[in-house]
């Protein structure tokens, strides 16, 4: 009896069924057994954390790579847990022994190592962690997040140049504009260079700084100080006045050194005229008292109370009367003057819970102008504080 093609066919397609199906079935208890010894494994490491024994469940997490590499996810999540609870070198341990792992994809790699860079930036290791960053920006995938991990540290290390750099292309790699931040990087520039009397360094980086921001006030304000440094007075008077436009909230921190720099150039007109002007478009509370001084100097005390009054009348507040209360005092004598001290004291007080700053984002006060706020970490959201 002989088989051609077709007859042998059909002989083996039963034994290759049976044959696929043995396969099939031997390779579902081998996954039956891998999952039964996976949940058991977990189980053991969790049961070493409820008893404090983190050591411990960190060996058997890691053994369980060792079976499965599908639990790669698992293990970075373990490793953020730790590091959010300030358990650092866990979370260091825990993420090294998955980055050594051969078994991981490309992909798994750099998320670990994103996360160790994190770990090291937690645990104060700035050059390990910038080492990660600089890679991992170059990796299209986690470039974003990188960057501004990056940017964090050049902005603790005061690496203005860097941060500069760095936040480019950062705005290139998310699509938005970060031209104000850029702006006050080199203020921060323009402020170490001042420190150090280079004053032409210090107005390019100014240069710069309003070349990428034309509303930045900080520069404006750095600017009139070192134009005033260099004796040009009208070139400083200048630069403070532009601040009016860019935001005339921060006018008022200005004012009284527009007003002294007008009298070294012996311009009380021009003096009196730029303040008379400037409360025509916004009476606010800080140009207003610099103005009265003014007055007071030009026309006398008499004529600073009387327009100190007539403001007060339109538009009551703390700082007005203590004001007018300290031009009626000198001009009051014995009791009456004695009295006036006295007020002026208690309204002094009242005033200064309606004086310093606050942080347009997170609320943060204080008494001193921060260009970045230390509630928040943000810059250029802190304002003078609205004295109504």
């Amino acid at each position: 009896m002989s088989f051609n093609a077709y007859d042998l066919l059909w002989l083996l397609l039963p034994l290759a069924a049976a044959s696929g199906w043995y396969v099939a079935r031997f390779d579902q208890r081998r996954q039956a057994k891998r999952s039964l010894d996976l949940p058991s494994a977990y189980f053991k490491g969790l049961n070493f954390l409820l008893n404090e024994q983190p050591d411990k469940a960190i060996e058997v997490f890691i053994q369980v790579l060792e079976v499965n590499s599908d639990t790669v996810e698992t293990h970075l999540a373990l490793g953020n847990l730790f590091r959010r609870r300030g358990e650092v070198e866990r979370a260091i341990r825990v993420h090294q022994n998955l980055i050594a792992r051969p078994t991981l994809d490309k992909d798994q790699r750099t998320h670990a190592l994103l996360e160790l860079g994190q770990d090291y930036l937690k645990a104060g290791l700035l050059d390990r962690a910038e080492s990660l960053f600089l890679e991992l920006a170059e990796i299209r995938a986690h470039s974003e997040q990188a960057l501004r991990h990056l940017l964090h540290i050049y902005q603790q290390e005061k690496e203005w140049e860097k941060a500069v750099s760095v936040a480019r292309k950062l705005a290139r790699a998310s699509g938005r504009k970060l031209d104000d931040m850029i702006a006050q990087f080199y203020c921060e520039l323009a402020d170490q260079a001042y420190a150090k009397k280079n004053l032409a360094a210090a107005r390019a980086s100014l240069k710069h700084a309003l070349d990428s921001d034309e509303n930045c006030v900080r520069a404006s304000i750095l600017l009139g100080d070192i134009e005033a440094a260099e004796g040009r007075f009208r070139e400083a008077i200048k630069a403070w006045q532009r601040i009016e436009d860019q935001d005339d909230h921060y006018l008022g921190e200005v004012a009284g050194r527009i007003a002294e720099n007008f009298r070294r150039l012996n311009d009380e007109q021009g003096l009196y005229d730029f303040f008379s002007a400037a409360l025509q478009r916004h009476g606010g509370v800080a140009l207003v008292l610099a103005f009265a001084d003014v007055i007071k100097e030009r026309d006398g005390a008499k004529a600073a109370e009387k327009f100190v009054v007539d403001w007060l009348r339109r538009k009551p507040n703390v700082h007005g009367l203590h004001q007018l209360l300290e031009l009626n005092a000198e001009l009051a004598q014995g009791a009456a003057r004695q009295d006036l001290l006295l007020l002026k004291g208690i309204i002094k007080k009242l005033r200064e819970q309606h004086l310093g700053y606050a942080c347009q984002q997170c609320g943060f006060r204080g008494k001193t102008l921060h260009w970045l706020c230390p509630g928040c970490n943000r810059w250029n959201t802190i304002k003078p504080v609205v004295e109504e």
